[in-house]
């Protein structure tokens, strides 16, 4: 990956969004086989924090659900997308749980629950030339985790895309497999998305948090940046 650019487009949707970026270098993404208890319990603990989210006897009138629901009325989508956050909150809702992965995306989501953000990430090994936010121009192509057919983005979605094609489709639905935080990710960059002011000191926290527990848990420190309408662009 070169740089990161948030495109003009994706502005012109989200006004007063803003995106939180943490790259990771030099990491150890392996699963110790100690550590298996560790990460269950941390994933069972965030979703018992979650619970503070779901009040509301309607799934999709919970506040977190409804305001992300919202969003996404605001660009094509693929039918049933939803957020990441709506996601991992749904199983928590169904007693299902979130099980682990590996530490990366255990950390992640663990903060995703705590925080009721959505959270992502991807393999900066993997990305072709620059990763971009922006608005799909239409058929780039995407490649959906245990799926081998493609299932290319729609023109008007809002999507992180690099040389290559999709990256994450629908802002934060679905990450493909050809970028996504595996065993062997060396180097990786998180994201975390706001869509309107309220929402902004809320993934600036925990944006902080995941950063701690990153450092806690992996023994490296992540380096934070905040992306607006007027400062779009990390890297040279």
């Amino acid at each position: 990956m070169n740089k990161i650019i948030i495109d003009e487009d994706f502005w012109n949707i989200f006004p007063d969004a803003q995106i939180n970026i943490m790259l990771l270098k030099d990491i150890d993404n392996h699963p110790k086989e100690n550590q298996t208890d560790f990460y269950d319990n941390m994933l069972e603990q965030a979703g018992d924090k979650a619970q503070k989210y779901l009040t509301n006897e309607s799934f999709k009138d919970n506040l977190v659900v409804a305001n992300w629901r919202e969003a996404y009325q605001n660009f094509k989508k693929k039918k049933g997308a939803r957020s990441s956050i709506e996601a991992l909150l749904k199983r928590v809702d169904q007693g299902k749980g979130v099980g682990s992965i590996n530490p990366l995306v255990d950390l992640y989501n663990s903060i995703s629950l705590e925080y009721g953000v959505p959270v992502g990430g991807e393999d900066t090994d993997a990305i072709k030339g620059d990763l971009h936010l922006g608005v799909a121009k239409g058929g780039e192509a995407f490649y959906p985790l245990g799926d081998d057919k493609n299932e290319p983005a729609l023109l008007g979605e809002v999507l992180y895309y690099d040389d290559d094609g999709a990256v994450c489709r629908c802002l934060n639905w679905r990450d493909g497999k050809r970028t996504m935080l595996t065993d062997d990710t060396k180097n990786a960059v998180m994201v975390m998305e706001s869509v309107n002011k309220e929402q902004n000191e809320i993934i600036d926290e925990a944006m902080l948090q995941l950063q701690k527990s990153i450092k806690d848990n992996l023994n490296v420190e992540g380096k934070i940046f905040k992306l607006n309408k007027n400062n779009s662009v990390i890297g040279e």
